[in-house]
């Protein structure tokens, strides 16, 4: 099986793991912080503000294997606050209106300070 390396500068980057992989007709995306694609810094406040720019990070990813967020078909998140759920509801819907992709999640109390949020995404072409 082939399998192609995604990359996008739209994207954080990490020296040990690829933005995504492509194999088999999916895109395998890796989990996303909340942060800035650039400076790596944590991007908002609030869960809001985080999932989105977990959000924007992986769109850019789908974006540059091809892809979208209208394609992804399974999800899995992390809190560091169950009281987070409304609030990365909120967002979330704002990025998939209308069908939402089977999902999972996961409470992770032990995080990195100011980071509330991450995810991933696995997707059809």
């Amino acid at each position: 099986m082939s399998r192609e390396v995604i990359y996008t500068e739209n994207a954080p980057r990490s020296p040990v793991y690829s933005q995504a992989i492509k194999a088999a007709g999916l895109v395998f995306v890796a989990g996303q912080g909340p942060f800035h694609p650039v400076t790596g810094e944590i991007c908002g406040e609030t869960i809001q503000e985080q999932t989105r720019q977990c959000l924007s990070n992986v769109s850019s990813i789908l974006s540059a294997a091809g892809s979208s967020m209208s394609k992804v078909v399974s999800a899995t998140f992390i809190l560091a606050e169950e009281s987070d759920f409304a609030g990365m509801n909120e967002e979330w819907s704002n990025w998939f209106p209308v069908t939402t992709p089977a999902r999972q999640g996961a409470n992770h109390s032990e995080g990195n300070e100011g980071f509330n949020r991450s995810n991933r995404r696995s997707l059809t072409r």
